[in-house]
């Protein structure tokens, strides 16, 4: 039978619980790496879009029905004005 010990310096063949917790730790490090990557770069992709100008926002509310005409006029009058 073959001396185990000598070849991994007596550590239990290296499957002990220092090895364990080093391999947990560095499965978490990659992971929280990964996802604060992939969130950056959802939150620099949001921010490179753009909003939407006032304008637009009325003609939607106007489109959805939110505003009668009347309303819709004065508002557009005052935001081109």
């Amino acid at each position: 039978m073959p001396n185990w010990t000598g070849c991994f310096g007596g550590m239990g063949g290296g499957w002990g619980w220092g090895m364990g917790f080093g391999g947990i730790f560095m499965i978490f490090f990659w992971a929280v790496i990964i996802l604060g990557a992939v969130l950056l770069f959802r939150w620099m992709a949001d921010q490179s879009k753009g909003g939407k100008t006032a304008l637009q926002i009325l003609q939607e509310r106007y489109a959805r029905g939110e505003l009668q005409q009347e309303e819709y006029e004065q508002k557009k009058r005052a935001l081109t004005a």
